[in-house]
């Protein structure tokens, strides 16, 4: 009997005029219906709920941060609680970055070398190498669905020979990442597209990657504070490119409103309620889009989200008009 494979996707619609598409993720823990936004779980929990609670709201995979993870509790305590599944008692799907976007949050703590990124403890001080080896094999021992390779990240507002150094740099460290996975049958490992704002260095970054077997591609170095006009032309771009038949993951995407974290500090009732609040939008946002995109109407879909986010045309943000525009969808 052939083994059952880790990962599978079936498009299931795809739209008629924009590059939208529906599709089904098939994971370890079950399925997952995509356009789909994964909640941010970094230490193995989602601040203000439980894993039950997320279940509930129709939560089929989440995210949490190797880095973090891998510093406290450890990837062995973790390991003897039956991996990350069981630590969080969570029987949905699980991604887990690589750590490293900590080189962008914690820059003023790390080094970067071919050897991998060194950091200092912001818990103890203590120095920390993280390579990409040592990156597989603490996301081997959480047993996450699906995993990140170690990438070289830099701030999407940085430009200049930098930006070259680390999409190579990128392209080696996955080399590195596939040869020391060693559970391939059981988890995913996903490669990560970078090259910053540059349409020939995400270009090449494109080209080699996708010369590589791997399960799916995430579209990294984006989100950082770049204009969104830059932002969605790299998207466009690297879209173009990406395999169809494997899954994409749009890096670093989600809530504008962080300040409602300082609002809510004091009150934990509160955040719980504006957490939850937050999960259900976004998740309901990819069920409407997955529905229309089925439908055939998700250029009119698009059309009166637009409308009832800013009220007339006027107000549309030129970048967003401009991306929609360029896949086939006009806004009036």
């Amino acid at each position: 009997m052939a083994a059952v494979p880790a990962l599978s996707l079936r498009v299931v619609a795809e739209c008629g005029r924009s590059k939208a598409r529906a599709c089904e993720l098939r994971l370890p823990h079950g399925s997952v219906n995509c356009p789909v936004f994964m909640p941010v779980g970094t230490q193995g929990t989602m601040k203000g709920l439980t894993a039950t609670q997320l279940d509930a709201l129709g939560c089929r995979l989440c995210l949490g941060n190797t880095y973090h993870l891998g510093m406290r509790p450890g990837p062995e305590l973790i390991q003897k609680a039956n991996g990350l599944h069981g630590f969080m008692n969570w029987s949905r799907n699980l991604l887990t970055d690589s750590g490293g976007f900590q080189m962008v949050s914690l820059v003023e703590l790390s080094k970067v070398t071919e050897e991998g990124v060194c950091f200092r403890s912001p818990y103890d001080g203590k120095e920390i190498l993280l390579t990409p080896e040592k990156s597989i094999e603490i996301q081997n021992a959480l047993g996450s669905d699906i995993m990140m390779q170690l990438d070289d990240v830099v701030s999407s507002t940085v430009s200049g020979p930098r930006v070259e150094e680390a999409m190579f740099r990128s392209i080696r460290w996955l080399d590195r990442c596939i040869a020391a996975h060693t559970k391939p049958d059981q988890q995913n490992l996903f490669a990560i597209i970078q090259g910053g704002l540059d349409p020939s260095l995400r270009s090449k970054c494109l080209e080699e990657m996708t010369k590589r077997d791997v399960p799916g591609f995430a579209i990294g170095g984006l989100s950082g504070g770049e204009a969104k006009d830059h932002f969605w032309r790299m998207v466009d771009l690297s879209t173009n490119h990406l395999p169809r038949n494997k899954p994409r993951y749009l890096m670093g995407v989600g809530y504008s409103r962080a300040y409602l974290n300082a609002l809510f500090r004091s009150d934990t009732a509160a955040m719980h309620h504006v957490t939850v609040h937050n999960i259900a939008y976004q998740l309901n946002l990819m069920h409407s889009i997955r529905e229309s995109i089925i439908e055939q109407r998700f250029p009119q879909f698009v059309q009166d989200f637009m409308k009832t986010m800013y009220g007339n045309f006027s107000s549309y943000p030129q970048w967003a008009i401009d991306a929609l525009s360029s896949v086939g969808i006009t806004l009036e």
